[in-house]
């Protein structure tokens, strides 16, 4: 019998990637395309199509999409589209970081939304699917990874409980919460939402069609870019955290319990009956880019040593303001006294990193979340073994390796946990 295997999509900020996992969770291929190379407007859903078929013709290239039992997509969070009934977008998308400018349609969600949801801000999915309202006639207001995969099963009306948080979505209740039409939302433009990993339809459509999947495939639900990386780096048992040290520092913990704490910046997504709870700093890899050129991180780090205390006292921001682990919008910078060695200045700045990190995940233990067991590390960050042992040394966890940082993985794994459930698929 021909192995069965399923597929993830990851729909990111400047390409796609497309992975295929055997039954083992095991990675068997891969293929991924740059957006650049199939439109210069990132925002129209078009360029996301193109690119994607690209990386999946070079996937089908390696394996027979015939083998496929289910696939699934992640997008990045809060990105949002206005589509008719046939799925067609009716304007480009707003992305996740695009704010609505519409003062009344931010004062409206301010007055009766509650304090912990993720739709308060001029980025939320909330504030965007009533832009939209406002200027067009849309059936629906999706988010990113919706559209993609109705794009294969023809369902465009189906979303998932980790893209439709920042729209306002209860993942506590389940539901879309009564006070979303106190502020003149139209709650009928927003898609159904179901679990991450439950089956939604199968690969019927024309799309589909042209990548030679089978009508029988199914096509899952999926997650957002965020959610979907953690899961590709295998931490899966409560405790176990994942640092993203990129441009920004995002620390994320598997939870028995929901954590909503916006006056810290924390909020929780539902994986299935556990909560990924987390927050991201605006400290990060923008620091280091700000004060050192590319390639004299590396030399510095090799001078640093990492057992012993820079004595500094950093809190390590390019500009004013902080969103976790302190949700303050005039919070300076602290990155004074600067030594005149810059190796210690860069030990100085790793360990302020490192001391936002801990308290990052301090923080939501104190708030009801587990205490860090295990610690994953992705980014181009984690490659660093000077910023690995100070880090080491202020968490006190152990690290363990990820099995993968491609967030297509994470969705792929989705994509097995829905065909393991519906019986498609066997390990």
């Amino acid at each position: 019998m021909t192995e069965k295997l399923v597929v993830g999509i990851d729909i990111g900020t400047s390409g796609a990637r497309a992975v295929a996992l055997r039954a083992s969770g095991a990675v068997l291929a891969q293929a991924s395309a740059k957006m650049a190379d199939h439109g210069a407007n990132f925002r129209e859903p078009g360029t996301w199509l193109r690119t994607l078929d690209t990386a999946l013709d070079g996937l089908f290239a390696e394996i027979d999409p015939k083998r496929v039992a289910a696939l699934a997509a992640d997008g990045t969070s809060g990105t949002m589209l206005p589509i008719d009934r046939l799925g067609l977008p009716l304007a480009d998308a707003l992305m996740y970081s695009d704010p609505v400018a519409d003062a009344d349609i931010l004062a409206a969600i301010a007055r009766v939304a509650p304090a912990e949801t993720a739709a308060h801000g001029p980025t939320s999915g909330l504030a965007k699917a009533m832009m939209f309202r406002g200027e067009l006639s849309p059936w629906k207001v999706i988010h990113q990874a919706d559209w993609i995969a109705g794009m294969f099963s023809g369902r465009f009306e189906v979303s998932d409980e980790n893209n439709a948080l920042k729209t306002g979505y209860d993942p506590v209740a389940r539901h879309w919460p009564d006070w979303i039409a106190a502020t003149g939302a139209d709650v009928s433009l927003l898609p159904k939402v179901v679990a991450p990993g439950t089956p939604v339809g199968h690969a019927v459509s024309e799309h589909a069609h042209r990548h030679g999947l089978s009508p029988q495939t199914l096509v899952v639900a999926g997650t957002t870019d965020g959610c979907a990386s953690f899961l590709a780096t295998g931490a899966e048992n409560i405790g176990d955290g994942v640092t993203v040290l990129g441009t920004s520092l995002t620390v994320k913990v598997l939870s028995d319990e929901p954590i909503f704490a916006p006056r810290f910046g924390i909020y929780s997504h539902r994986i299935g009956d556990r909560w990924l709870a987390g927050g991201a700093s605006n400290t990060g890899g923008k620091v280091l880019a700000h004060f050192f050129p590319d390639g004299r991180i590396a030399g510095l780090s090799n001078r640093i040593d990492p057992e012993r205390s820079s004595g500094l006292d950093y809190y390590p921001l390019v500009g004013t303001g902080e969103r976790f682990p302190v949700a303050d919008p005039d919070l300076a910078p602290r990155l004074e006294p600067r030594p005149d060695d810059d190796a210690r200045f860069l030990h100085g700045i790793f360990e302020g990193i490192a001391a936002i990190e801990a308290l990052g995940y301090e923080r939501m233990a104190e708030l009801g979340g587990p205490r860090l067991k295990t610690l994953r590390s992705v980014g181009g960050g984690a490659a660093n073994p000077a910023w690995a042992e100070i880090r080491r040394r202020k968490l006190g966890v152990p690290f363990l390796p990820a099995l993968s940082e491609e967030a297509a993985v994470g969705a792929a794994r989705l994509a097995l946990r829905g065909a393991l459930e519906a019986g498609a698929l066997s390990r």
